[in-house]
């Protein structure tokens, strides 16, 4: 029944779609040139021969009019003997003309050519450098973009957004290992800010170790995915990886339990499954509520296998009138076994019937008890009797004292997951 779990492939991608709204007009306009350039007097003196064609070009950058503006820059510079005032003056306004058209290679050189002359306050340089950055962002020169953005952060910019950018220019230059690095940066930043990094980030963080055919880095990436994003979709594919883990096999009622609780077992097939192993396992209770749960979320009961959904639910009715006059004696005699195995098993026979305190208490006494087959099993258990009891804390600590290696670890760091928000 392993196999109808999933649909037999995790999610190979997300289809990250990157939205950067960097050098935007309100960035360009917001680096306005001198509203007279024709006649600055405080720093020093424009003559009319360069004045002229800096207020035509001033009026264009006003209107927009990026390549017109340019072409007057462009009169302006061929003046001979410029001043270094003057020339300071054309290459601010070609700056800001450069990233309205998005010519890169003239906005960094203009952008160089004011900095190292030390016409730029530090607030101008990181508005200048952010508009530079997504200009060739736009550009598709990624790995100029992710220059341009380092030097973003590294003088102090702010704007968090510049480090969803940085991820995604490496991403996009193919460079993973340096997107890896940037997205985690990006994801620890933002939560310093106590803000939630984007969906995107997360999905960058994924793609990335598939890109590099990393899959304990998949594994991770997506767990934080679910944990920020916990959608049905990402689930079901966390949940994939934990069929393929060691000692899965015997977990499949326990992988149902949480698929379920994730709001994530939506098929026929799976309540169909999960309520045949909970009978087999002898727990008629558990069988009997996923089926009428099946019922009211019209999961079950109509179409061609009707018939035989109301088979099932019968039986599991049948098994459960048989089931509960003896549960007085089970308790009995499992407290008589010298292992704690049928204690546990006793106590989520209870869990099933909704006496969550005396299946805690059960459990608890078989994991006292001993000679447990699979002791991190039964903690498993524990918790998720406590968090349907409603006692979170309880339920914490009994999945955070699971240590074990395999699936059920996996197991119980989802629930954890699923709990608190967080696997840790």
């Amino acid at each position: 029944m392993i196999s109808r779990l999933f649909s037999g492939r995790a999610l190979a991608g997300f289809g990250v779609a990157f939205a950067v709204g960097l050098g935007s007009p309100s960035i360009v306009h917001g680096l306005a040139a001198p509203a007279h350039a024709e006649d600055e007097a405080k720093p020093g003196t424009v003559r009319p021969e360069v004045g002229k064609p800096l207020q035509a070009a001033k009026a264009a950058l006003d209107a927009k009019k990026y390549a017109e503006a340019l072409s007057h820059l462009h009169e302006a510079e061929g003046v001979a003997n410029k001043t270094p005032f003057e020339e300071q003056l054309i290459a601010q306004m070609s700056l800001i003309a450069a990233i309205g058209s998005d010519q890169t290679a003239l906005a960094a050189k203009s952008f160089d050519a004011l900095a190292n002359g030390g016409a730029l306050q530090p607030q101008q340089k990181l508005q200048f450098i952010e508009a530079i950055a997504g200009s060739y962002f736009r550009a598709k020169d990624y790995a100029s973009s992710a220059s341009w953005t380092n030097r973003y952060i590294q003088g102090g910019g702010s704007d968090l957004r510049m480090r969803d950018t940085l991820a995604q220019a490496y991403y996009l230059n193919n460079d993973f290992a340096n997107a890896t690095k940037a997205t985690n940066e990006a994801i620890e930043a933002y939560a310093r800010a106590e803000q939630l990094p984007s969906e995107t980030l997360y999905q960058l963080l994924t793609s990335c170790a598939l890109k590099q055919n990393d899959k304990k880095a998949y594994y991770a990436a997506l767990e934080k995915l679910v944990a920020a994003y916990p959608k049905q979709d990402y689930w079901l594919d966390l949940l994939h990886q934990i069929v393929a883990r060691p000692g899965s096999e015997r977990l499949t009622l326990d992988i149902f339990r949480l698929q379920f609780a994730v709001g994530a077992l939506t098929k026929t097939e799976h309540y169909m499954d999960f309520a045949q192993l909970a009978i087999q396992a002898g727990l008629p209770a558990e069988a009997k509520a996923i089926i009428d749960k099946g019922y009211a979320a019209g999961v079950l009961g109509a179409g061609q296998e009707a018939e035989r959904h109301g088979r099932l639910r019968d039986m599991a009715k049948r098994s459960m009138d048989a089931d509960q006059p003896t549960l007085g004696n089970a308790e009995a005699e499992a407290a008589k076994a010298p292992s704690g195995n049928p204690l546990v098993n006793a106590g989520m026979n209870f869990y099933g019937y909704g006496q969550y305190d005396k299946a805690a208490s059960m459990i608890q006494a078989g994991i006292a008890k001993g000679d447990l087959k699979y002791p991190d099993d039964a903690k498993l258990h524990l918790g998720i009797v406590y968090l349907a009891a409603g006692n979170k804390q309880k339920a914490v600590e009994a999945f955070k004292s699971i240590k074990s290696g395999d699936a059920v670890n996996d197991l119980a760091r989802l629930w954890l997951i699923k709990t608190t928000g967080h696997a840790g």
